[in-house]
C-alpha cells in the first residue's frame, strides 16, 4: 500500500512540473501568467526567454519522474524527487518562499516514502 501512494505523489509531482513548464514556456507573457506570477506586462516581456529555460527544466524533472514511474525504478525517483527538493528551497530562497511549500514539500514526502520502503 505504501509504495502505491509513493508512485501516486510521484505522479503529482511529475503532473505539478508539467503545469509548470507549461506555465513558463507557454503562458509566460500572456495575461494568465502575468496574473499567476503577479507580474507587469514590461516585466513578463523581458524575462520571458529565462522562464522559458526554466520551464523545460521543470519539464526535464517531470519526465526524470515519468521515466521512474514507468520503469519502477527507485533509484530514478529517488534521484529526480531530490532534485525536485533542492530546486524547491533554492526557488523559496531565490524568488518565492512559498515555493518551499508548493514544489518541494510534495517532493520531500514522496522522497520519504520511497526511502521508508522497505521492498527496494
Amino acid at each position: 500500500m505504501l509504495k502505491k501512494i509513493a508512485n501516486l505523489i510521484t505522479g503529482l509531482v511529475a503532473i505539478e512540473h508539467i503545469g509548470i513548464l507549461v506555465l513558463e514556456m507557454f503562458y509566460w507573457d500572456h495575461p494568465i501568467g502575468r496574473k499567476i506570477f503577479n507580474m507587469s506586462e514590461q516585466v513578463s516581456s523581458a524575462s520571458a526567454t529565462l522562464a522559458a529555460n526554466q520551464g523545460l527544466y521543470n519539464g526535464f524533472l517531470a519526465a526524470g519522474l515519468i521515466w521512474g514511474l514507468i520503469t519502477g525504478r527507485r533509484d530514478l525517483k529517488i534521484f529526480f524527487l531530490s532534485c525536485v527538493i533542492i530546486a524547491g528551497i533554492f526557488g523559496a530562497i531565490t524568488a518565492k518562499p512559498s515555493i518551499l511549500i508548493t514544489q518541494a514539500m510534495p517532493a520531500l514526502i514522496g522522497l520519504s516514502l520511497w526511502l521508508w520502503q522497505k521492498d527496494k
